[in-house]
């Protein structure tokens, strides 16, 4: 058996509540898939409630409207990422890709120990 460390991280950020996590971040990329709040919850198996509900309190606590919407119609409604909610989104994504590489890294050093031993196993 093949016993390798790997660390799992994920960025949640922070005021006085919780603002942003992994699961607004993955709600905002399928609305800029989808082009829907609704499609997009829907393919997270989420209730358009929730996702409502989640995109409001981070808007709310980031001080910024992540979602541009239009009304439904002929044509259909439907909803983007505003420009905010765009660079918002990179920079988490950006933030996470780095904390996650120096989280290998740092594991590899401070668990080298194991590693060995984990190697000398096999």
């Amino acid at each position: 058996m093949k016993r390798e460390l790997h660390a799992v991280l994920s960025v949640r950020l922070f005021t006085d509540q919780k603002i942003f996590g992994p699961g607004i971040a993955e709600l905002l990329h399928r609305v800029d898939e989808h082009h829907s709040l609704r499609a997009a919850a829907q393919s997270m198996e989420m209730s358009y409630s929730k996702a409502w509900t989640i995109t409001k309190n981070a808007e709310e606590g980031l001080g910024v409207k992540l979602l541009t919407s239009t009304t439904g119609g002929k044509g259909g409604g439907g909803a983007t990422l505003s420009e905010e909610a765009r660079q918002f989104l990179e920079a988490y994504d950006r933030c996470y890709e780095k904390l996650c590489a120096y989280g290998d890294s740092l594991l590899a050093e401070e668990f080298a120990f194991y590693q060995r031993r984990s190697s000398n196993d096999a």
